[in-house]
């Protein structure tokens, strides 16, 4: 398999150029590969927040469009997130490079306290929102940073080379985020502008950088060998959930009609027997 980047969108597409199949992406992978009960508590709760934050507007509606309205506003909570994401990400990424950015209204926390982290740790990037991929396993995915930071442990110590993950979720890291690293770490390669493969250079740790409009954390997150194995079993669940619906075949009609009818006997008590036509 060799894998390709093409831009067509937003974010680029990667496909086996031999075949043209999507490669699919780490984070696809674990969307659909790994449970998410949480996210059903979360989903009633913004339904819930919505409804009350736009009682007046909803009680205008016709009950009809009030329930669509309502059945798709978690997705409006979902939307803001990611689009903020992407933003910040962006800057993040100028910013690391050394360039002076405007700051959008509503993210100038975000950015101060990323800034912050860039400083304190005096991070040296390696690499920013680069493509990875791995032909044998079949995946491909976008890796957030890879940068030399300072050991906070030993100041004056050699630099160690992080592989992070930069959030901006509300509730702060989950364990899932070592299966999103752990690809990245062990992937066959990673593509530069050109789309040329290099090898990804050696990292020694790991983790993500939750980046608040109060501030930031740099969290530490196993992602090893056993990681990526899990990942790799994850992955074989999400082609199990692609492929589940296929997997069921139409009814079969039976080979010939029934020749049993549906009979009353009555012995001084009602019942109902089956018998020959």
């Amino acid at each position: 398999m060799s894998i390709i980047r093409v831009h067509n969108g937003a974010r680029p597409r990667f496909i086996d150029e031999a075949t043209g199949a999507h490669i699919p992406g780490v984070t696809t992978i674990t969307n659909k590969g790994i449970p998410k009960p949480k996210l059903v508590d979360w989903a009633a709760n913004a339904t819930i927040d919505y409804a009350i934050d736009h009682w007046d507007e909803l009680s205008a509606m016709p009950i009809s469009e009030r329930i669509k309205v309502l059945s798709r506003s978690r997705y409006l909570v979902t939307d803001k997130a990611k689009t903020r994401g992407k933003v910040v990400h962006k800057l993040a990424e100028r910013l690391i490079r050394g360039e002076q950015v405007p700051i959008p209204e509503g993210l100038d926390g975000y950015v101060w306290s990323y800034v912050r982290f860039l400083d304190e740790f005096g991070v040296q990037p390696i690499l920013t929102e680069v493509a990875v991929i791995d032909p044998t396993n079949g995946y491909c995915g976008i890796l957030d940073l890879l940068a030399d930071l300072i050991n906070a442990e030993e100041p004056d110590a050699d630099m160690d080379t992080w592989l992070l993950d930069i959030k901006l979720t509300r509730s702060g890291i989950f364990g899932e985020v070592a299966l999103q690293l752990a690809p990245y770490r062990y992937a066959y390669a990673y593509l530069d502008d050109d789309g040329a493969e290099h090898p990804l250079p050696e990292v020694t740790r790991t983790g993500a950088v939750w980046v608040r409009p109060d501030g930031y954390s740099l969290i530490p997150v196993v992602a090893t060998e056993r990681q990526f194995r899990q990942f790799l079993y994850v992955k074989q669940v999400a082609e199990f959930m692609d492929e589940a619906r296929d997997l069921v075949g139409e009814p079969i009609d039976p080979p010939r009609p029934s020749t049993f009818v549906l009979a009353e006997i009555t012995d001084g008590r009602s019942a109902l027997a089956i018998e020959a036509a």
